[in-house]
């Protein structure tokens, strides 16, 4: 699948994303995944979920009239939750819904690059990388969530991957998810300590030649700034920003 556009990569990223959104909700009370017109919105209206989860990706290129129907359907379904603090996830190229959400009070809280590639495009051998067992309390341990995170989830829909170089201690963990022959790789992290050892890179290497091996044909992820380059080596392509935007504060 080398000649994929960066336009198909990010739309195969765009759904194994949802698709794991999905995959929480059924694991968690109350929560849903709503899909309207222009808009996919991920509402978690209880425990530890609430926190990180409620967000909402934005389809691009709408007219507007489908820009502001997907606002107004993001708004309700977040009212009715009785959840006031979201992120509205916005593609950079997308000027005019950007300019929508600044029109409604929405300002910029951060941002991640989306990047993907077709397996074939592998740079990295595949690793050798200490591991222990994927035991999923120690996961969220070590990407820094609460213990309860996901509780009810399917975990077997997951691929958890723990680094433990000295045979100990997991310090480094990520884990991936497979929809329709394209595996989103997340929640890539490494504790303070044992940083600048590439453990980050190899566990993203060796998910990604896992994948392969399962008959995945393509890799998303988002990247923080400081990771780009690393994603880049492996043979990651860069799709753009994604712009996460903050509703305006309601008076208490």
């Amino acid at each position: 699948m080398t000649g994929l556009t960066d336009a198909d990569l990010y739309r195969r990223g765009v759904k194994t994303l949802l698709a794991s959104w999905e995959v929480y909700a059924r694991g968690c009370p109350g929560a849903a995944v709503i899909r309207s017109p222009g808009v996919a919105v991920a509402v978690f209206p209880h425990g530890p979920e609430r926190q990180f989860l409620n967000n909402a990706l934005l389809e691009q290129n709408l007219a507007a009239s489908g820009r502001a129907r997907a606002l107004a359907a993001m708004e309700a379904a977040y009212a009715a939750a009785g959840i006031t603090r979201f992120a509205a996830w916005a593609h950079e190229s997308d000027l005019a819904m950007r300019e929508d959400l600044r029109a409604r009070g929405y300002v910029l809280a951060e941002s991640t690059r989306a990047m993907g590639m077709a397996l074939d495009d592998l740079r990295a051998e595949r690793p050798a990388v200490t591991l222990a067992a994927p035991d999923w309390p120690e996961y969220l341990r070590i990407i820094g969530v609460p213990p309860g995170f996901a509780g009810q989830a399917d975990r077997d829909a997951f691929h958890v991957l723990i680094a433990a170089p000295d045979g100990s201690a997991g310090v480094a963990a990520a884990m991936a998810f497979d929809c329709d022959g394209d595996c989103g790789i997340y929640n890539v992290a490494t504790l303070e300590h044992a940083r600048r050892r590439g453990l980050g890179t190899a566990l993203t290497a060796l998910l990604a030649h896992d994948a392969r091996a399962r008959g995945c044909r393509t890799a998303s992820l988002q990247s923080t700034p400081m990771a780009e380059g690393v994603y880049a080596a492996l043979g990651f392509r860069d799709l753009g920003q994604i712009l996460e935007f903050a509703p305006p504060r309601t008076e208490t």
